[in-house]
């Protein structure tokens, strides 16, 4: 039956604010700006972003795309009322997997859907976005606001993003990998963005903590700082690694963990072998797992154990990778091997490389 008073129904009333969106824009542009590379053609605004890759010097240019959200990460901003950094996470799920293949990421574009638009938040989300554009050397180059008032509740949203990168087609990863490999491990302090629906099941509902409470007994930090710990883009390191060392693959240690990640670059005749105990594994795995209970297994599949990239290169590169990677300012470790095998990944007790 028809309801109302005959009234001229308005966009507004009906959960979608034009103006906002408009003011929204004016306010994130200045972020937008900050991240443009001289191969940027135009400004924010227009109904698509341009970019010329005609300057980059690729003899045989292959370009590289990505996309990927923050997944429920974005539920623990929500809790917490703190939003500045998740975008910094949207940047390093899409420009590292870009970078894993090699490639040197050149934009981004991110889409935004919210159930209400605030602008405030809006404005948080892109200045997280613009500082991890920044970190990973590219440009910003688009994106789009939804507002979808009958889909999600007001103060909900989603974050995701597509990355595009090049790289010369002869040097597209991986490539070589082989028997006497080793594994270089790249510290991640924190989940990155994965795993956050067993950590919220473990720590919040299964042991009942906080948000505001200590992230464990004695941390001078609290939980909601910890599980906010923005990811590492890893992606002008690795670019640094394939200048200075043989590089034959890099992993990206995203959902499946190590096993999972590194079973994607090995080739069908080998095994990698991961020696557990050669790098620091961060205090919040431990009290997930005992929180949960989670098993070991169920660790290493569903988080990357505070190793959040690995570089697979050449045995007598090892050490020297470790170093650039540590000079890039990234700690590193050599937490593995490639031997013979049928492609799988082993993760053992270490005996020390």
């Amino acid at each position: 039956m028809p309801t109302g008073d005959g009234r001229p129904l308005t966009y507004e009333e009906a959960g979608v604010d034009i103006a906002a969106a408009e003011r929204a824009v004016e306010r994130i542009k200045a972020h937008v700006r900050s991240t443009f590379r001289p191969e940027v053609i135009g400004d924010v605004g227009g109904f698509g972003g341009c970019f010329s890759i005609a300057g980059l010097g690729r003899r045989d240019p292959v370009l590289v795309a990505s996309t990927d959200g923050v997944g429920t990460k974005s539920v623990i901003a929500r809790m917490t009322g703190r939003h500045g950094t998740i975008g910094v996470d949207l940047v390093a799920m899409n420009v590292d997997d870009v970078a894993a293949q090699g490639a040197e990421p050149l934009f981004l574009l991110d889409y935004i859907s919210i159930g209400r638009l605030s602008e405030q938040l809006v404005d948080e989300l892109v200045t997280g976005i613009a500082e991890g554009c920044r970190q990973a050397g590219c440009a910003l180059l688009g994106g789009e606001m939804s507002e979808h008032p009958d889909v999600m509740a007001p103060g909900e949203y989603d974050l995701v993003g597509f990355a595009v990168g090049v790289a010369d087609r002869g040097g597209l990863l991986p490539r070589g990998v082989r028997p006497g490999d080793r594994l270089v491990g790249l510290a991640s302090p924190g989940l990155r963005c994965n795993g956050y629906s067993l950590a919220r099941r473990a720590l919040l509902e299964r042991a009942g903590r906080r948000l505001e409470e200590p992230a464990w007994r004695g941390a001078h930090h609290s939980l909601g700082d910890e599980l906010l710990t923005p990811s590492v883009v890893y992606a002008p390191a690795l670019g640094n690694l394939l200048r200075h060392v043989e590089v034959h693959a890099f992993a990206h240690v995203t959902g499946g963990g190590l096993p999972g990640n590194l079973a994607r670059v090995i080739p069908p005749h080998c095994d990698a072998i991961v020696w557990r105990g050669t790098w620091p594994e961060p205090r919040v795995f431990a009290e997930i797992a005992r929180c949960g209970p989670v098993t070991d297994r169920e660790m290493f599949r569903v988080f990357n154990m505070g190793v959040g990239m690995v570089a697979v290169v050449a045995g007598h590169d090892a050490l020297a990778a470790v170093n650039t990677a540590r000079a890039a300012g990234h700690d590193a470790w050599v937490i593995g091997e490639i031997g013979e095998g049928r492609g799988r990944v082993q993760v053992r007790p270490s005996s020390g490389p």
